[in-house]
């Protein structure tokens, strides 16, 4: 798990509030499901009343435009929230999440949510700190849409994935379980024609090596470079 992914758990335990191991003396699976590779956990328009963690896999996080053109928003992985906006009053779900792979996920009600945050202090300061990193994340790529151009954006992005979900090797940074090359295109707007480009062109300049299962930067300082 990368450090961004775990940062809150220095504090406070996320994932036994989650997923309690037992609950009035007894094994309870009341908060955890399986999601199997491209179902639903939640749809737009539908109840905004659960908060959820995730234990293992990936989840996309995503809606659609009137013209039905998806949009996506983010995809997350072990170790992160997602549904947190029904802590601000949403009553409805203005987006969808969708499991890109088998996926398990642990759910607390909104309702209980609020009650220990009352109690928490912590708690609520992980909440106010993980909505501001989010802020903060859309932020930049609304700004990366509007000054950069599209190998950029998709170069920056490999950047902050690394950032994000990279493990160094020696001089390298491997990214397991890398995305699509149209998870790549949604996420920053452009086409997969155009990613599948930009990562040939960064490979044989012996930038990155990728495959279906991991991405490898051979060097991150000539990768962010590349960032115009």
């Amino acid at each position: 798990m990368s450090d961004k992914a775990i940062w809150y758990l220095e504090n406070i335990d996320v994932g036994g509030i989650f997923c309690p191991k037992k609950m009035d003396g007894n094994m309870s699976d009341h908060h955890k499901k399986d999601v199997k590779k491209d179902d639903y956990v939640y749809l737009p328009d539908q109840e905004s009343d659960k908060i959820y963690f995730i234990t293992s896999g990936r989840i996309k996080i995503g809606s659609y435009a009137d013209n039905g053109k998806e949009i996506t928003k983010a995809i997350l992985g072990k170790g992160e929230v997602f549904g947190e906006l029904s802590l601000l009053g949403e009553q409805k779900r203005r987006d969808y999440a969708l499991a890109v792979e088998d996926t398990q996920i642990c759910s607390v009600s909104t309702v209980e949510m609020k009650n220990l945050i009352k109690g928490h202090s912590s708690l609520s300061m992980f909440f106010m700190k993980m909505m501001g990193s989010k802020v903060i994340e859309m932020e930049n790529r609304l700004e990366s849409l509007v000054f950069k151009d599209s190998r950029s954006r998709i170069v920056e992005y490999l950047a902050e994935l690394v950032r994000k979900r990279g493990q160094r090797v020696g001089y390298e940074w491997v990214v397991r379980n890398f995305i699509t090359h149209q998870e790549i295109a949604n996420l920053t707007a452009t086409s997969r024609q155009t990613v599948t480009t930009v990562l040939n062109e960064l490979r044989n300049s012996e930038i990155i090596t990728f495959n279906r299962k991991r991405l490898l930067v051979r060097d991150l300082d000539k990768l962010t470079a590349e960032i115009k």
